[in-house]
């Protein structure tokens, strides 16, 4: 069993036991638990239910590993031309971990 679900304007394949690193959640805590009904397919053997828009009644139901998560660094390097303008920034994506214990539908 398995459903499609919406978290902060991303979308993912959310099955039981699961990790899933999504954009940074503000007030997660370590071993929290955090629920999101905003789910738009369900896969339940073989049965699939499409949402229009969200399916009701059923939801996600994870656990905060880790509240922040580093991603990797991103390198932006900008360059003009024979003009002499080099710049060079760097950018770490911020993450919060999950781990899904159950999908209901």
């Amino acid at each position: 069993m398995y459903a499609i679900v919406e978290i902060n304007g991303q979308q993912f394949k959310a099955e039981a036991g699961k990790k899933l690193f999504v954009q940074h959640i503000q007030n997660a805590e370590s071993g929290a638990t955090v629920e999101f009904d905003k789910v738009l397919l369900v896969d339940k053997d073989g049965n699939i239910v499409v949402g229009a828009p969200i399916v009701e009644g059923a939801k996600i139901v994870c656990q905060v590993v880790s509240p922040l998560v580093k991603g990797d660094k991103v390198l932006v390097f900008h360059k003009k031309r024979r003009k002499g303008y080099r710049k060079l920034n760097g950018h770490r994506q911020q993450f919060t971990e999950l781990t899904i214990t159950e999908v209901v539908a």
